[in-house]
C-alpha cells in the first residue's frame, strides 16, 4: 500500500468522523445531563430492557472498568438501577428507573435533529453504517491483537 499521508488513512477518517458525530451529540444531550456514552446505555436499555452488566459492555465495547463508574452515575441520578440476580450473585443486571423511561422518551428526537447536519441521504446514511458495522464486526474478529 506504500506511504500514506495523514488524510488517506482509513483509521484518521474514522477517528475524525467519530469525534465531529459526538461533537454534534453532545450540546443535545448535555441538555438532558447526560454524557455520550450514557446516551448509549440509555438507547441499550430502551430497545432491549433489563440486561447484564456483561452484555452492556459487550454492545457498546466498553469494559467493566468504563461502564462500572458510567453506571454508578446514572444509579445515583436516579436513572438506572443494578441488582444483582437471585440465582447468580456475580451477575448484576441493570434496568431503567421510571425516571429513565421518561428520559428515554425525551432523547427519541435526537437522531432526527441532528440528521440534516450530516449532509448525507437516507440511503447514505443506511449504507455507511452497514460498511461501518461490517468493519468493526471484521476488526473483532481479526487474529491480530495488540501485542504487549
Amino acid at each position: 500500500m506504500g506511504s500514506l499521508g495523514l488524510d488517506d488513512h482509513l483509521c484518521f477518517a474514522l477517528y475524525s468522523a467519530s469525534r465531529a458525530m459526538t461533537a454534534a451529540y453532545r450540546p443535545l444531550i448535555a441538555e438532558l445531563g447526560l454524557t455520550y456514552p450514557q446516551y448509549l446505555v440509555l438507547l441499550v436499555l430502551r430497545d432491549e430492557g433489563r440486561v447484564s452488566v456483561g452484555h452492556l459492555g459487550e454492545r457498546l465495547h466498553l469494559d467493566s472498568g468504563t461502564l462500572s463508574p458510567l453506571l454508578k452515575r446514572l444509579e445515583a441520578g436516579g436513572i438506572v438501577q443494578r441488582e444483582r440476580r437471585a440465582d447468580d450473585e456475580r451477575q448484576v443486571e441493570v434496568s431503567l428507573t421510571d425516571a429513565g423511561r421518561e428520559l428515554c422518551d425525551q432523547i427519541e428526537c435526537i437522531p432526527e435533529k441532528l440528521f440534516p447536519s450530516t449532509g448525507l441521504t437516507v440511503q447514505e446514511a443506511v449504507d455507511l453504517r452497514e460498511t461501518i458495522t461490517r468493519l468493526t464486526d471484521a476488526l473483532v474478529r481479526s487474529p491480530r491483537k495488540e501485542t504487549a
